[in-house]
Protein backbone atom coordinates (compact mmCIF):
# COMPACT_ATOMS: atom_id res chain seq x y z
CA UNK A 1 0.00 0.00 0.00
CA UNK A 2 1.20 3.40 -0.97
CA UNK A 3 -0.35 6.33 0.45
CA UNK A 4 1.00 10.50 -0.74
CA UNK A 5 -1.36 11.54 1.79
CA UNK A 6 -2.47 11.98 5.38
CA UNK A 7 -5.68 13.78 4.47
CA UNK A 8 -8.37 12.89 1.29
CA UNK A 9 -7.71 16.57 -0.19
CA UNK A 10 -4.69 18.67 -0.45
CA UNK A 11 -6.24 22.43 0.76
CA UNK A 12 -6.21 25.08 -2.12
CA UNK A 13 -2.98 27.47 -1.66
CA UNK A 14 -3.64 31.33 -0.35
CA UNK A 15 -3.93 33.50 -2.88
CA UNK A 16 -1.08 35.89 -2.01
CA UNK A 17 1.65 33.47 -2.59
CA UNK A 18 4.13 33.92 -5.04
CA UNK A 19 3.51 32.79 -8.39
CA UNK A 20 6.81 33.18 -9.74
CA UNK A 21 10.54 32.52 -9.05
CA UNK A 22 10.98 36.36 -9.49
CA UNK A 23 8.37 36.76 -6.82
CA UNK A 24 9.81 34.05 -4.49
CA UNK A 25 12.98 35.98 -4.55
CA UNK A 26 11.71 39.47 -3.76
CA UNK A 27 9.55 37.34 -1.09
CA UNK A 28 12.74 36.89 0.70
CA UNK A 29 11.70 32.95 1.23
CA UNK A 30 14.81 30.80 2.13
CA UNK A 31 15.44 27.52 0.99
CA UNK A 32 16.27 25.11 3.58
CA UNK A 33 16.61 21.26 3.86
CA UNK A 34 14.06 18.71 5.10
CA UNK A 35 16.04 17.99 8.18
CA UNK A 36 16.44 21.53 9.17
CA UNK A 37 12.62 22.78 8.40
CA UNK A 38 11.63 19.90 11.00
CA UNK A 39 13.99 20.66 13.47
CA UNK A 40 13.26 24.39 13.83
CA UNK A 41 9.45 23.57 13.66
CA UNK A 42 10.60 21.47 16.59
CA UNK A 43 12.26 23.18 18.83
CA UNK A 44 9.51 25.86 18.29
CA UNK A 45 7.04 23.66 19.43
CA UNK A 46 9.04 22.32 22.23
CA UNK A 47 9.43 25.88 23.77
CA UNK A 48 5.96 26.27 23.02
CA UNK A 49 5.20 23.21 24.79
CA UNK A 50 3.43 21.20 22.10
CA UNK A 51 3.13 17.90 22.09
CA UNK A 52 4.79 16.32 19.06
CA UNK A 53 2.31 13.29 18.36
CA UNK A 54 -0.90 14.73 20.16
CA UNK A 55 -3.08 11.47 19.33
CA UNK A 56 -0.15 8.81 20.27
CA UNK A 57 -0.66 7.68 24.52
CA UNK A 58 2.01 6.19 26.48
CA UNK A 59 5.67 7.24 25.04
CA UNK A 60 5.71 10.65 26.78
CA UNK A 61 8.54 9.91 28.77
CA UNK A 62 10.12 7.03 26.83
CA UNK A 63 10.06 6.86 22.57
CA UNK A 64 8.50 10.67 22.51
CA UNK A 65 12.02 11.95 23.88
CA UNK A 66 14.02 9.80 21.96
CA UNK A 67 12.00 10.75 18.53
CA UNK A 68 12.57 14.00 19.52
CA UNK A 69 16.60 14.32 19.61
CA UNK A 70 16.93 12.08 16.18
CA UNK A 71 15.10 14.83 14.62
CA UNK A 72 16.82 17.78 16.25
CA UNK A 73 19.76 15.78 14.92
CA UNK A 74 18.43 15.35 11.74
CA UNK A 75 18.74 11.75 11.80
CA UNK A 76 16.74 8.99 9.46
CA UNK A 77 14.92 7.13 12.40
CA UNK A 78 13.89 2.88 12.06
CA UNK A 79 11.23 2.29 14.85
CA UNK A 80 11.64 -1.40 15.89
CA UNK A 81 8.43 -2.84 17.73
CA UNK A 82 5.75 -5.70 17.76
CA UNK A 83 2.43 -5.23 15.52
CA UNK A 84 0.02 -2.37 16.88
CA UNK A 85 2.26 -0.07 18.84
CA UNK A 86 1.65 2.82 16.89
CA UNK A 87 4.62 3.08 14.81
CA UNK A 88 2.93 3.81 12.02
CA UNK A 89 0.71 7.03 13.61
CA UNK A 90 4.20 8.09 14.93
CA UNK A 91 6.10 8.20 11.44
CA UNK A 92 2.88 10.20 10.37
CA UNK A 93 2.72 12.63 13.25
CA UNK A 94 6.24 13.83 12.16
CA UNK A 95 4.41 15.55 8.84
CA UNK A 96 3.07 18.26 11.20
CA UNK A 97 6.58 19.55 11.58
CA UNK A 98 7.01 20.27 7.88
CA UNK A 99 5.61 23.86 6.96
CA UNK A 100 2.63 24.55 5.88
CA UNK A 101 3.21 25.36 2.03
CA UNK A 102 6.33 24.59 0.28
CA UNK A 103 7.31 26.08 -3.01
CA UNK A 104 8.46 23.97 -6.32
CA UNK A 105 8.56 24.62 -9.54
CA UNK A 106 5.57 24.33 -11.46
CA UNK A 107 5.57 20.73 -13.28
CA UNK A 108 8.07 18.82 -11.91
CA UNK A 109 7.48 15.68 -11.12
CA UNK A 110 10.18 15.37 -7.77
CA UNK A 111 8.82 18.81 -6.43
CA UNK A 112 12.08 20.87 -7.52
CA UNK A 113 13.30 24.21 -5.54
CA UNK A 114 13.16 26.48 -7.42
CA UNK A 115 16.29 28.14 -6.07
CA UNK A 116 18.32 24.51 -6.56
CA UNK A 117 16.29 22.43 -9.48
CA UNK A 118 17.93 19.33 -9.76
CA UNK A 119 15.96 17.12 -12.38
CA UNK A 120 16.67 17.83 -16.36
CA UNK A 121 13.08 19.04 -17.01
CA UNK A 122 13.25 21.57 -14.06
CA UNK A 123 16.77 22.87 -15.01
CA UNK A 124 15.86 23.41 -18.40
CA UNK A 125 12.83 25.18 -17.72
CA UNK A 126 15.09 27.74 -14.73
CA UNK A 127 17.32 28.39 -17.97
CA UNK A 128 15.40 28.87 -20.33
CA UNK A 129 12.26 31.42 -18.20
CA UNK A 130 14.18 32.77 -15.76
CA UNK A 131 12.46 34.74 -13.06
CA UNK A 132 9.05 34.07 -15.12
CA UNK A 133 9.60 30.70 -13.99
CA UNK A 134 6.03 29.36 -12.62
CA UNK A 135 5.91 28.35 -9.23
CA UNK A 136 3.31 26.15 -7.76
CA UNK A 137 2.84 25.46 -3.64
CA UNK A 138 2.10 22.17 -2.11
CA UNK A 139 0.53 21.24 1.29
CA UNK A 140 2.52 19.61 3.81
CA UNK A 141 0.38 16.42 3.43
CA UNK A 142 1.31 16.04 0.19
CA UNK A 143 5.27 15.28 1.19
CA UNK A 144 4.58 11.95 2.64
CA UNK A 145 4.99 8.89 1.18
CA UNK A 146 5.04 5.65 2.28
CA UNK A 147 5.13 1.99 1.24
CA UNK A 148 4.37 -1.05 2.66
CA UNK A 149 7.37 -3.38 1.82
CA UNK A 150 6.43 -6.55 -0.09
CA UNK A 151 9.30 -9.37 -1.26
CA UNK A 152 7.91 -8.36 -4.95
CA UNK A 153 8.74 -4.79 -4.22
CA UNK A 154 11.09 -3.47 -6.79
CA UNK A 155 14.06 -1.10 -7.56
CA UNK A 156 11.71 0.37 -10.31
CA UNK A 157 8.81 0.82 -7.40
CA UNK A 158 10.92 2.51 -5.45
CA UNK A 159 13.51 5.07 -7.40
CA UNK A 160 11.99 4.57 -10.32
CA UNK A 161 12.38 2.95 -14.26
CA UNK A 162 13.06 3.93 -18.03
CA UNK A 163 9.54 4.92 -19.40
CA UNK A 164 9.19 2.52 -22.93
CA UNK A 165 6.47 5.09 -23.67
CA UNK A 166 8.95 7.94 -23.19
CA UNK A 167 11.30 5.67 -25.56
CA UNK A 168 9.14 4.93 -27.96
CA UNK A 169 8.28 8.71 -28.72
CA UNK A 170 11.71 9.13 -30.07
CA UNK A 171 14.14 10.12 -26.67
CA UNK A 172 17.29 8.09 -26.43
CA UNK A 173 17.73 6.00 -23.38
CA UNK A 174 20.40 7.92 -22.23
CA UNK A 175 18.52 11.08 -21.98
CA UNK A 176 17.43 11.58 -18.22
CA UNK A 177 14.14 12.66 -19.05
CA UNK A 178 13.06 9.10 -20.38
CA UNK A 179 12.84 8.13 -16.30
CA UNK A 180 9.63 7.30 -14.97
CA UNK A 181 10.44 8.39 -11.51
CA UNK A 182 9.95 6.18 -8.44
CA UNK A 183 8.25 6.71 -4.64
CA UNK A 184 11.60 7.93 -3.32
CA UNK A 185 12.10 10.73 -5.58
CA UNK A 186 8.56 11.89 -5.96
CA UNK A 187 8.62 12.45 -1.96
CA UNK A 188 11.63 14.98 -2.82
CA UNK A 189 11.57 17.37 -0.25
CA UNK A 190 9.35 15.39 2.08
CA UNK A 191 9.33 12.40 4.61
CA UNK A 192 9.15 8.78 2.72
CA UNK A 193 8.28 5.59 5.12
CA UNK A 194 9.17 2.25 4.76
CA UNK A 195 6.74 -0.35 6.70
CA UNK A 196 8.11 -3.49 8.01
CA UNK A 197 11.49 -2.79 6.41
CA UNK A 198 13.00 -6.62 6.65
CA UNK A 199 10.41 -7.61 4.15
CA UNK A 200 12.04 -5.78 1.84
CA UNK A 201 14.22 -8.24 -0.25
CA UNK A 202 17.70 -7.43 0.57
CA UNK A 203 18.86 -6.36 -3.56
CA UNK A 204 16.15 -3.80 -3.18
CA UNK A 205 17.46 -2.60 0.36
CA UNK A 206 20.74 -2.25 -1.40
CA UNK A 207 18.70 0.55 -3.77
CA UNK A 208 18.18 2.55 -0.38
CA UNK A 209 21.80 2.92 0.37
CA UNK A 210 22.63 5.71 -1.10
CA UNK A 211 19.72 7.51 -0.81
CA UNK A 212 19.95 7.76 2.75
CA UNK A 213 24.27 8.19 2.81
CA UNK A 214 24.87 10.15 -0.33
CA UNK A 215 21.45 11.77 -1.33
CA UNK A 216 21.69 10.46 -4.92
CA UNK A 217 19.75 7.79 -6.86
CA UNK A 218 20.62 6.20 -9.94
CA UNK A 219 18.67 4.74 -12.27
CA UNK A 220 19.51 1.84 -15.37
CA UNK A 221 22.76 2.71 -15.88
CA UNK A 222 22.10 6.62 -16.21
CA UNK A 223 24.52 8.32 -15.18
CA UNK A 224 22.96 11.10 -13.22
CA UNK A 225 23.25 12.69 -10.21
CA UNK A 226 19.77 13.34 -8.54
CA UNK A 227 20.71 14.84 -5.12
CA UNK A 228 17.54 14.30 -3.51
CA UNK A 229 16.30 15.60 0.12
CA UNK A 230 14.54 13.42 1.94
CA UNK A 231 14.15 12.10 5.37
CA UNK A 232 13.41 8.35 5.68
CA UNK A 233 11.62 6.53 8.58
CA UNK A 234 11.25 3.01 8.39
CA UNK A 235 9.37 0.61 10.76
CA UNK A 236 10.44 -3.13 11.79
CA UNK A 237 9.06 -5.78 13.93
CA UNK A 238 12.07 -7.05 16.33
CA UNK A 239 11.38 -10.82 15.60
CA UNK A 240 11.55 -9.87 12.17
CA UNK A 241 14.78 -8.04 12.10
CA UNK A 242 16.42 -10.76 13.46
CA UNK A 243 15.20 -13.68 11.88
CA UNK A 244 12.05 -14.35 9.19
CA UNK A 245 13.82 -11.13 7.47
CA UNK A 246 16.61 -8.70 8.11
CA UNK A 247 17.94 -5.76 7.41
CA UNK A 248 21.17 -5.73 5.56
CA UNK A 249 24.43 -4.30 8.04
CA UNK A 250 24.78 -1.50 5.56
CA UNK A 251 21.68 -0.08 5.50
CA UNK A 252 20.90 -0.82 9.49
CA UNK A 253 24.33 1.50 9.66
CA UNK A 254 23.13 4.58 7.98
CA UNK A 255 19.84 5.52 9.76
CA UNK A 256 20.73 7.80 12.48
CA UNK A 257 18.63 6.12 15.51
CA UNK A 258 17.13 2.85 15.77
CA UNK A 259 13.63 3.62 18.29
CA UNK A 260 12.68 0.67 20.73
CA UNK A 261 8.45 0.95 20.86
CA UNK A 262 6.78 -0.64 23.60
CA UNK A 263 2.86 -1.33 24.68
CA UNK A 264 1.13 0.57 27.35
CA UNK A 265 2.84 0.00 30.24
CA UNK A 266 0.13 0.37 32.45
CA UNK A 267 -4.12 -0.05 32.15
CA UNK A 268 -5.06 3.51 32.59
CA UNK A 269 -3.54 4.62 29.49
CA UNK A 270 -4.39 1.77 26.76
CA UNK A 271 -8.28 2.65 28.59
CA UNK A 272 -7.32 6.02 27.50
CA UNK A 273 -6.14 4.94 24.12
CA UNK A 274 -9.31 2.28 23.59
CA UNK A 275 -11.82 5.33 24.22
CA UNK A 276 -10.38 7.51 21.89
CA UNK A 277 -9.70 4.33 19.17
CA UNK A 278 -13.13 2.27 19.64
CA UNK A 279 -15.63 2.83 17.01
CA UNK A 280 -18.90 2.06 18.44
CA UNK A 281 -21.69 1.50 16.15
CA UNK A 282 -24.30 4.17 16.00
CA UNK A 283 -27.31 3.88 17.59
CA UNK A 284 -29.85 6.22 19.78
CA UNK A 285 -29.70 4.48 22.39
CA UNK A 286 -27.05 6.40 25.44
CA UNK A 287 -24.00 4.13 25.87
CA UNK A 288 -22.56 3.53 29.09
CA UNK A 289 -19.44 1.47 29.89
CA UNK A 290 -18.58 0.54 33.34
CA UNK A 291 -15.11 1.23 34.78
CA UNK A 292 -14.36 -2.12 35.69
CA UNK A 293 -15.53 -3.46 32.02
CA UNK A 294 -12.67 -1.34 30.37
CA UNK A 295 -10.23 -2.60 33.12
CA UNK A 296 -10.72 -6.21 32.84
CA UNK A 297 -10.87 -6.06 28.46
CA UNK A 298 -7.37 -3.70 28.90
CA UNK A 299 -6.07 -6.69 31.70
CA UNK A 300 -6.74 -9.38 29.49
CA UNK A 301 -4.62 -7.85 27.03
CA UNK A 302 -1.73 -7.04 29.58
CA UNK A 303 -2.12 -10.40 30.93
CA UNK A 304 -1.92 -12.11 27.46
CA UNK A 305 1.30 -9.89 26.85
CA UNK A 306 2.77 -12.01 29.60
CA UNK A 307 0.96 -15.72 28.94
CA UNK A 308 3.25 -18.48 28.38
CA UNK A 309 0.49 -19.91 26.58
CA UNK A 310 0.77 -17.82 23.74
CA UNK A 311 3.17 -16.52 20.93
CA UNK A 312 4.84 -13.90 22.71
CA UNK A 313 7.22 -13.08 19.46
CA UNK A 314 4.09 -12.00 17.40
CA UNK A 315 3.11 -9.80 20.04
CA UNK A 316 -0.41 -8.62 21.70
CA UNK A 317 -1.49 -5.52 19.56
CA UNK A 318 -3.91 -3.05 21.03
CA UNK A 319 -5.35 -3.68 18.31
CA UNK A 320 -6.81 -6.53 20.19
CA UNK A 321 -7.84 -4.67 23.02
CA UNK A 322 -9.93 -1.98 21.20
CA UNK A 323 -11.50 -4.66 18.77
CA UNK A 324 -12.74 -6.68 22.45
CA UNK A 325 -13.53 -3.29 23.61
CA UNK A 326 -15.84 -3.11 20.23
CA UNK A 327 -17.43 -6.18 20.57
CA UNK A 328 -18.27 -6.31 24.65
CA UNK A 329 -20.52 -2.86 23.89
CA UNK A 330 -21.87 -4.50 20.14
CA UNK A 331 -23.28 -7.45 22.50
CA UNK A 332 -24.81 -5.07 25.02
CA UNK A 333 -26.44 -3.24 22.37
CA UNK A 334 -28.17 -6.13 20.88
CA UNK A 335 -29.11 -7.15 24.06
CA UNK A 336 -30.44 -3.93 24.60
CA UNK A 337 -32.33 -3.88 21.63
CA UNK A 338 -33.63 -7.24 22.18
CA UNK A 339 -35.09 -6.75 25.76
CA UNK A 340 -36.00 -3.18 24.74
CA UNK A 341 -34.00 -1.31 27.51
CA UNK A 342 -33.25 2.42 27.65
CA UNK A 343 -29.15 2.15 27.94
CA UNK A 344 -26.54 0.05 26.80
CA UNK A 345 -24.35 -1.49 29.48
CA UNK A 346 -22.05 -3.99 29.11
CA UNK A 347 -21.45 -6.73 31.60
CA UNK A 348 -19.20 -9.66 32.73
CA UNK A 349 -21.48 -12.14 30.68
CA UNK A 350 -20.93 -10.03 27.35
CA UNK A 351 -17.11 -10.80 27.18
CA UNK A 352 -17.92 -13.69 25.56
CA UNK A 353 -18.54 -12.15 22.91
CA UNK A 354 -14.28 -11.17 22.69
CA UNK A 355 -13.60 -14.09 21.86
CA UNK A 356 -14.27 -13.77 18.13
CA UNK A 357 -12.48 -10.73 18.27
CA UNK A 358 -9.59 -12.38 19.96
CA UNK A 359 -9.27 -15.51 18.35
CA UNK A 360 -7.45 -14.03 15.25
CA UNK A 361 -5.03 -11.32 16.82
CA UNK A 362 -3.42 -13.80 19.02
CA UNK A 363 -1.03 -16.56 18.39
CA UNK A 364 -1.32 -19.70 20.63
CA UNK A 365 1.77 -21.88 21.41
CA UNK A 366 1.90 -24.97 19.45
CA UNK A 367 1.44 -27.28 23.11
CA UNK A 368 -2.06 -24.92 23.05
CA UNK A 369 -3.04 -25.57 19.92
CA UNK A 370 -6.77 -26.70 19.74
CA UNK A 371 -7.34 -24.63 22.97
CA UNK A 372 -7.62 -21.58 21.73
CA UNK A 373 -11.32 -20.95 23.57
CA UNK A 374 -10.52 -21.93 26.57
CA UNK A 375 -6.93 -20.04 27.01
CA UNK A 376 -9.33 -17.08 25.96
CA UNK A 377 -11.74 -17.65 28.84
CA UNK A 378 -8.83 -18.16 31.24
CA UNK A 379 -7.21 -14.71 30.22
CA UNK A 380 -10.38 -13.07 30.66
CA UNK A 381 -10.98 -14.44 34.03
CA UNK A 382 -7.90 -14.27 35.22
CA UNK A 383 -8.60 -10.39 34.41
CA UNK A 384 -11.86 -10.28 35.96
CA UNK A 385 -10.47 -11.35 39.27
CA UNK A 386 -7.64 -8.96 39.20
CA UNK A 387 -9.36 -6.05 38.26
CA UNK A 388 -11.83 -7.46 41.56
CA UNK A 389 -9.12 -7.55 44.15
CA UNK A 390 -7.66 -4.99 43.27
CA UNK A 391 -10.74 -2.39 43.16
CA UNK A 392 -13.46 -3.95 45.29
CA UNK A 393 -13.97 -3.95 49.09
CA UNK A 394 -15.97 -6.78 50.84
CA UNK A 395 -17.24 -6.54 54.41
CA UNK A 396 -20.19 -8.10 53.30
CA UNK A 397 -19.18 -11.13 52.08
CA UNK A 398 -19.71 -13.45 54.96
CA UNK A 399 -23.29 -12.27 54.73
CA UNK A 400 -24.17 -12.83 50.84
CA UNK A 401 -21.97 -16.22 51.44
CA UNK A 402 -24.73 -17.40 54.26
CA UNK A 403 -27.75 -15.81 51.99
CA UNK A 404 -26.64 -18.12 48.99
CA UNK A 405 -26.47 -21.23 52.24
CA UNK A 406 -30.37 -21.08 52.40
CA UNK A 407 -30.69 -22.50 48.28
CA UNK A 408 -30.65 -19.00 46.56
CA UNK A 409 -29.57 -19.57 43.42
CA UNK A 410 -28.79 -16.24 40.93
CA UNK A 411 -29.36 -16.91 37.55
CA UNK A 412 -26.89 -14.27 34.48
CA UNK A 413 -26.77 -14.22 31.04
CA UNK A 414 -26.19 -11.66 28.22
CA UNK A 415 -29.77 -12.02 26.93
CA UNK A 416 -31.62 -11.18 30.42
CA UNK A 417 -33.17 -7.90 30.98
CA UNK A 418 -31.76 -5.51 33.93
CA UNK A 419 -34.81 -6.31 35.61
CA UNK A 420 -33.77 -9.58 36.30
CA UNK A 421 -30.78 -8.44 38.20
CA UNK A 422 -33.38 -6.04 40.10
CA UNK A 423 -35.55 -9.09 41.54
CA UNK A 424 -32.22 -10.69 42.76
CA UNK A 425 -31.16 -7.63 44.33
CA UNK A 426 -34.60 -7.16 46.23
CA UNK A 427 -34.75 -10.94 46.94
CA UNK A 428 -30.98 -11.17 48.17
CA UNK A 429 -30.79 -7.31 50.27
CA UNK A 430 -26.82 -8.35 51.20
CA UNK A 431 -25.90 -8.31 47.45
CA UNK A 432 -27.27 -3.92 47.16
CA UNK A 433 -25.04 -2.19 49.22
CA UNK A 434 -21.39 -3.61 47.44
CA UNK A 435 -23.38 -3.38 44.12
CA UNK A 436 -24.41 -0.03 44.92
CA UNK A 437 -20.78 0.75 46.01
CA UNK A 438 -19.62 -0.75 42.62
CA UNK A 439 -22.48 0.75 40.31
CA UNK A 440 -22.00 4.48 41.84
CA UNK A 441 -24.53 6.03 43.58
CA UNK A 442 -26.29 7.88 40.64
CA UNK A 443 -26.44 4.17 38.70
CA UNK A 444 -29.53 3.49 36.70
CA UNK A 445 -30.88 -0.41 36.36
CA UNK A 446 -28.32 -1.20 33.39
CA UNK A 447 -25.23 -0.36 35.33
CA UNK A 448 -26.92 -1.84 39.03
CA UNK A 449 -27.48 -5.02 36.51
CA UNK A 450 -24.03 -5.11 34.86
CA UNK A 451 -22.26 -3.91 39.07
CA UNK A 452 -23.98 -6.94 40.38
CA UNK A 453 -23.15 -9.70 37.50
CA UNK A 454 -19.60 -8.10 38.29
CA UNK A 455 -19.90 -9.03 42.08
CA UNK A 456 -21.70 -12.23 41.74
CA UNK A 457 -18.40 -13.15 39.23
CA UNK A 458 -15.69 -12.22 42.17
CA UNK A 459 -17.55 -14.46 44.56
CA UNK A 460 -16.85 -17.12 42.21
CA UNK A 461 -13.46 -16.22 41.14
CA UNK A 462 -12.59 -15.83 44.85
CA UNK A 463 -14.05 -18.83 46.06
CA UNK A 464 -17.47 -17.62 48.15
CA UNK A 465 -19.49 -19.16 45.65
CA UNK A 466 -20.26 -22.11 42.64
CA UNK A 467 -20.56 -21.12 38.86
CA UNK A 468 -22.01 -23.56 36.55
CA UNK A 469 -22.11 -21.70 33.38
CA UNK A 470 -23.08 -22.80 30.01
CA UNK A 471 -21.89 -19.94 27.10
CA UNK A 472 -22.92 -16.52 28.49
CA UNK A 473 -25.61 -18.00 30.50
CA UNK A 474 -24.54 -18.66 34.31
CA UNK A 475 -26.34 -19.94 37.65
CA UNK A 476 -23.90 -18.39 41.12
CA UNK A 477 -25.09 -21.34 44.05
CA UNK A 478 -23.89 -21.97 47.49
CA UNK A 479 -20.62 -23.90 47.13
CA UNK A 480 -22.10 -26.15 49.87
Amino acid sequence: MTTSSNSPAAPTPPSDLPVTLGDLRASGWESRSVGEEMALNLERRIAEGTALSPGVQGFEDTVLPQLETAVLAGHDVILLGERGQAKTRLIRSLVDLLDEWLPVIAGSEINDDPFHPVSAMARALVAEEGDATPIAWIHRSQRYGEKLATPDTTIADLIGEVDPIKVAEGRYLSDELTIHYGLVPRVNRGIFAVNELPDLAERIQVGLLNVLEERDIQIRGHRIRLPLDIVLVATANPEDYTNRGRIITPLKDRFGAQIRTHYPRDVATEVEIVRAEARIARTELPISVPWFVEDIVVQASHLARRSPMLNQRSGVSVRLTIANYESVVANALRRALRTHEEEVVPRISDLSAALASTQGKIEIEAMEEGREAEVIAQLFAAATLLTFRESVALPEAGEIVAAFDDEVIAHTGDDLASASYLELLAQIPALEPPTRRIAGDDAGPGEMASALEFLLEGLHLTKRLNKDASGARALYRSRG
